[in-house]
């Protein structure tokens, strides 16, 4: 084994590249490789840790407040999820497009759970993705703008890097006549930059205006969304927190009754 090419190979940060040659050249069936063969495994190998690894750092940087995957979530008949439109979600094509998606339902619906599988499969397909909670969000270009310098500037600049915005407490509480307008500079930057952004809120779309106050900021903001987006509401009878309760509830019951 060349431990001079191993080294090389780990300085030009081709790590992956390093670990399946190394890997390979302990089996001695493989040292009779032809070139050809043996440098398409070491790019392949190289190539699949690069994803796994970028993979990870979005996962990372996303900032999901649980994992959650397109493939795990429950179509309960009750909950009245159009599943053929989720799978489609799940290809990504409406980031591509700019396009928006709003969930609604009400606490414990699963609304967080289902955006957050929209976020993940995203990553999945290497889009930038962010989770926030509107009043942080809001919070944080408050504060940017009242700072003498260019910390709003470059706020604004590093949310429309993200191709996937996910907005959770979507209009949760009332928002002052600053907030509304600090909103209609956001959605309408992100608009103008054709990236896409998940609303999560407990209150249907009529319910919106009342939360925005200004009848003008209203409109603009609500223009700006609800026009190009996929609307999904999230019945069911029962929250998932209760439901997911019973079930571990019941399987507790079913292993206690093992001894």
């Amino acid at each position: 084994m060349n431990q001079q090419n191993i080294n090389k190979l780990k300085t030009l940060k081709l790590s992956g590249m390093a670990e399946a040659y190394e890997t390979l050249l302990l089996r001695k069936e493989n040292r009779e490789m032809d070139f050809d063969t043996l440098l398409g495994i070491l790019i392949d190998h190289e190539e699949s840790q690069r994803k796994n690894n970028k993979l990870h750092r979005l996962l990372k940087q996303a900032g999901f407040p649980e994992e959650a995957s397109i493939e795990d979530i429950l179509y309960y008949e009750d909950r009245k999820l159009d599943e053929h439109l989720l799978l489609r979600l799940a290809a990504g094509n409406y980031l591509l497009d700019g396009r928006n998606v709003i969930l609604k339902g009400v606490s414990g619906s699963g609304k967080t759970w289902i955006a957050t599988a929209l976020g993940v499969q995203a990553c999945r397909q290497f889009f930038q993705v962010q989770y926030t909670r509107l009043p942080d969000l809001l919070e944080s270009f408050k504060v940017a703008k009242y700072q003498q310098n260019d910390s709003y500037v470059k706020l604004m600049k590093k949310l429309l890097k993200v191709d996937l915005l996910i907005l959770d407490e979507w209009l949760l509480h009332a928002l002052t006549n600053e907030e509304a307008a600090l909103l209609l500079e956001i959605i309408n930057a992100r608009r103008q930059a054709k990236q896409s952004t998940i609303f999560c809120s407990q209150f249907d779309i009529d319910g919106w205006y009342e939360k925005l106050g200004d009848g003008t900021l209203a409109e603009a903001i609500l223009d700006r969304i609800v026009h190009d987006s996929y609307d999904i509401f999230i019945d069911g009878k029962i929250s998932m927190r209760e439901r997911f309760g019973v079930q571990q509830e019941k399987e507790q019951e079913e292993n206690n009754a093992l001894f």
